[in-house]
């Protein structure tokens, strides 16, 4: 397995977690440079790199929140100091994507945006996040998959079964990162989804849920939760209010683009 700390220098421990995140905020943060004064104008390039503290500070306090609410309630009430300790792990992708949402409408509101519109933009290149996000958990030796015995099946070192398992943080990092990447990619250069404001980003929104729903079979569900609901997990049950919300917004776009006066043709 990788060593989950890049580089030690002395006590100070740079781990590839955090090199992830950055890495997934930087690269998305000056290809949205460029994609938000494509037509139709989103915002400024300027603007853009203010907004990039608001989605950190989103991605931060809401991925850990909603780990809190969602995953462990019941401990961190009885132990709520704990929810501050960030350095230990425990973060919500669903969370850190309510806190996105919610930097990007205030965001958009103080600065006279279109929050949709410059949604679509930041929808781009969200997958690049997710991608690098998986990889890390995979170095991590965490969210390993369930027991397996593909010939590829691995044991990771943190397992105390020792049981050859999925490694689903790979699959999840195909699935959310490369194929949903490629398919927000195709919709930006070969459709007019750019003019239909609101399709990117429900693209985003379904298709993540869609993803990760089937990622959720070959993953582990949380020791402490378990499977849920008719063989669920946390994870599908989370995923699909995504999967409806993006389809709304999809719809929303098309019904939009067809009216008289629509964006249709507006790129």
């Amino acid at each position: 397995m990788i060593d989950p700390v890049a580089l030690q220098i002395g006590p100070l421990a740079i781990r590839w977690y955090a090199l992830a995140y950055i890495a997934g905020i930087v690269i998305g943060w000056r290809i949205a440079r460029r994609l938000v004064e494509a037509a139709p104008r989103a915002a400024t390039k300027e603007q853009v790199d203010d907004y990039v503290t608001w989605a950190t500070l989103g991605i931060i306090l809401g991925g850990r929140l909603g780990y809190v609410l969602f995953y462990r309630p019941g401990h961190y009430l009885q132990h709520p100091l704990e929810a501050l300790m960030v350095w230990q792990g425990g973060m919500s992708f669903h969370g850190g994507a309510l806190g996105v949402i919610l930097a990007t409408w205030l965001f958009t509101r103080r600065h006279g945006l279109d929050p949709l519109r410059f949604g679509d933009r930041v929808a781009v290149v969200v997958p690049i996040g997710l991608f690098f996000g998986r990889l890390a958990n995979f170095a991590n030796g965490e969210l390993w998959g369930r027991a397996t015995d593909v010939p590829w099946a691995m044991v990771f070192p943190h397992d105390p079964t020792g049981l050859p398992r999925h490694p689903s943080q790979l699959y999840q990092a195909g699935l959310e990162g490369i194929a949903l990447s490629a398919l927000l990619w195709f919709l930006w250069w070969r459709t007019d989804a750019r003019a239909r404001t609101g399709t990117l980003t429900g693209a985003l929104v379904a298709g993540y849920g869609v993803a990760r729903i089937i990622g959720e079979f070959f993953r582990q569900p949380d020791a402490n939760l378990g499977f849920l609901a008719g063989g669920a997990t946390m994870g599908q049950l989370l995923s699909l209010p995504m999967v409806a919300a993006g389809l709304f917004l999809i719809l929303r776009a098309r019904r939009g683009a067809g009216a008289p006066g629509g964006r249709r043709g507006a790129a």
